[in-house]
């Protein structure tokens, strides 16, 4: 994906902005067809969400220490 994201706008904004791509996903989907591997793709998605949003609470972290 695109290049790195250093500030705290930024960082709130991907994470709107993946949150919304999850509930688009998840509303694509239909109980009738819906399979095992489209709720896998969907933790996935959390998953990464989860990761970015660690990631961005250390930065913010170390630029609390630095203040």
């Amino acid at each position: 994906m695109g290049g790195a994201i250093h500030d705290k706008e930024q960082h709130l904004s991907y994470l709107k902005n993946r949150l919304q791509l999850l509930i688009t996903s998840l509303d694509s989907m239909d109980s009738e067809t819906a399979e095992p591997a489209d709720l896998e793709r969907f933790l996935q998605m959390i998953n990464q969400i989860e990761i970015k949003a660690v990631q961005f609470k250390k930065e913010w972290e170390r630029e609390g220490e630095g203040n």
